[in-house]
């Protein structure tokens, strides 16, 4: 029986945390810690926090605004538990999720892993959206927790596992603002420990209300995958580079079809076809299959633009 230390960094989400705490408080598991790293937020969840603290077993911490990355090693550097559980803190927590990893550890006793995300039925119609365009096999290829490769996985920080010793040997987290936990994942991995996707134990992610901090955040995800690339040259793969593609033929699509406008058929034939998918993953509700097609055109155009802008930054000397 594993104790598990939950680490959570927040950056002026308090309410985000009032949900997440809620949601510990229902664990079908017991055995876990709760610390808190509040990452210089000038709204803090001190209140919230402090609310819980006569029925969870929760820690806060207050640093100077450092990053996420930073946040979590902080949280680490408090924590007692034999497995270190990162979360996002825009997280809801089933039930059973504590139960579901420590039940999937003990068959498959990994150094590292992960589970998928899916969408709350109390969210948003935009945040439904949005779950559906990070999890759609028509937009980023299903590899957010895929099941084909359950043993080839590159655990992602809004929900994460690895055990103490693993992260003390790595250093945690680098100073990366974005793509920190990718960059993590290849470090475990180089080292040659066993990671892992735990299918069951997975998290409802509320990801961003608005579609402008969407885009902004997807963008820095492209960012991120060059910066990547260029300390990991063999991390690149053809599916991330798909949605430059995707921006590069919907700019000469778009541009051909005033000249010949069948062309533009073929962007209608992808909506549609984002559409009718959404449509059925969601409860057949026609709002939310609209606003997926959006959701999914930000995705691709806001990763693609982001890739392709730092593909032609010149990177920084340090």
């Amino acid at each position: 029986m594993h104790f598990y230390s939950i680490i959570i960094p927040v950056y002026n989400r308090p309410d985000e945390v009032d949900d997440l705490l809620h949601s510990l408080l229902h664990q079908t598991y017991s055995h876990f810690e709760v610390v808190i790293v509040e990452d210089g937020s000038t709204r803090p969840c001190k209140e919230i926090v402090d609310a819980f603290s006569a029925q969870l077993p929760v820690r806060y911490f207050v640093i100077p605004n450092s990053g996420p990355g930073m946040a979590r090693n902080y949280g680490a550097s408090q924590s007692r538990g034999d497995y270190l559980l990162i979360l996002d803190s825009d997280v809801i927590l089933p039930e059973r999720y504590l139960e579901e990893v420590n039940l999937t550890l003990e068959k498959y006793p990994v150094d590292a892993f992960g589970g998928p995300d899916r969408a709350h039925a109390s969210f948003t119609p935009i945040q439904k959206a949005i779950n559906y365009a990070m999890t759609s096999f028509f937009t980023t290829g299903g590899i957010r927790g895929g099941k084909r490769k359950l043993d080839d996985f590159y655990p992602r920080s809004f929900n994460m596992g690895i055990r103490r010793e693993v992260y003390s040997a790595l250093g945690g987290f680098s100073k990366m603002r974005y793509g920190e936990d990718i960059d993590f994942s290849i470090r475990i991995r180089k080292a040659g420990y066993q990671t892992r996707l735990f299918p069951t134990a997975y998290v409802y992610h509320k990801r961003r209300t608005h579609f402008m901090q969407f885009f902004r955040q997807v963008k820095h995800s492209g960012n991120a995958r060059i910066v990547l690339y260029r300390k990991y040259p063999d991390s690149l793969r053809l599916v991330h580079c798909l949605p430059a593609l995707f921006v590069a033929g919907l700019a000469s699509l778009l541009l051909l079809s005033l000249f010949y406008p069948p062309l533009a058929l073929l962007v209608l034939f992808y909506m549609v076809l984002l559409g009718v998918d959404a449509f059925f993953q969601n409860g057949c509700s026609l709002k939310i299959a609209g606003l997926a097609i959006c959701a999914s055109f930000i995705q691709l155009t806001g990763y693609g633009v982001g890739f392709i802008q730092e593909m032609f930054t010149r990177p920084s000397a340090s």
